[in-house]
């Protein structure tokens, strides 16, 4: 259904800079916001390869609170369909979600609660497709340290990163040049991923002597062309 790429990224770790928080009685919640999961749906699966639906909304409860504000409950249940590239496949989810709408007008409530009902169903939807939907946040604590290194969330690296600077004398140690612009000037991109460096990219085959006379080797197993971040320090 999908292919290496998306796999690829579904696949790490979720990114903590992303994970907002909100206190709710005594104890904090995690959680990812609505905007959020649908840009990681439009950079993961493409434009137009995903859509949502929505089957049922419901008003719950309406009441008044001491500040004379109207409190309006909605429940939503949406359904997410996946496509593939050549939409001759697709794969859907589905789920309920809650929404409270307050205000002092009572048209502005019923928008607030029908609104935040339909982006939970949303993402409790797109849960299922893994860490990158938030699905980790779901029922216990994110332990971003504790995850295998083979599956943290890659860290792109600036240019110029300082830790790999070094004078001019050193900068072919080991035949490995350092400077990688030659890579970033044909569009790929440098990664860190667990104790490596690695290159991804489009139509990266037919840029693989570039890649090599950076010192990167494929790995057949990862599918990735990777350097051991310790030959970059001299």
């Amino acid at each position: 259904m999908f292919n290496d790429k998306q796999n690829q990224v579904l696949a790490y770790e979720l990114d903590n800079s992303r994970v907002k928080s909100r206190s709710k009685g005594n104890i904090t919640l995690s959680y990812l916001e609505g905007h959020d999961i649908l840009e990681a749906a439009n950079r993961i699966f493409g434009y137009g390869n995903w859509s949502s639906k929505i089957s049922s909304l419901e008003q719950v409860s309406q009441e008044s609170n001491s500040n004379q504000n109207t409190i309006v409950c909605y429940k939503a249940t949406v359904i997410v369909t996946i496509f593939d590239m050549q939409h001759s496949k697709q794969i859907s989810r589905e789920d309920v979600g809650f929404g409270t709408g307050i205000a002092k007008i009572l048209a502005d409530a019923h928008e607030g609660g029908a609104k935040e009902a339909i982006t939970d169903a949303i993402k409790r939807s797109f849960r299922s497709f893994g860490n990158q939907f938030g699905n980790s946040l779901y029922g216990k604590i994110q332990q971003q340290s504790n995850a295998p290194q083979s599956y943290q969330q890659p860290v792109q690296l600036q240019q110029p990163q300082q830790q790999y600077q070094q004078p001019p004398s050193q900068q072919m140690q080991n035949n490995t040049p350092l400077d990688y612009s030659s890579l970033y000037n044909i569009g790929l991109t440098i990664m860190e991923q667990g104790q490596n460096l690695v290159v991804l990219g489009d139509d990266i085959f037919s840029k693989k002597d570039s890649i090599k006379a950076c010192g990167f080797r494929w790995d057949g197993a990862s599918k990735m062309w990777f350097k051991p971040i310790e030959q970059q320090v001299a």
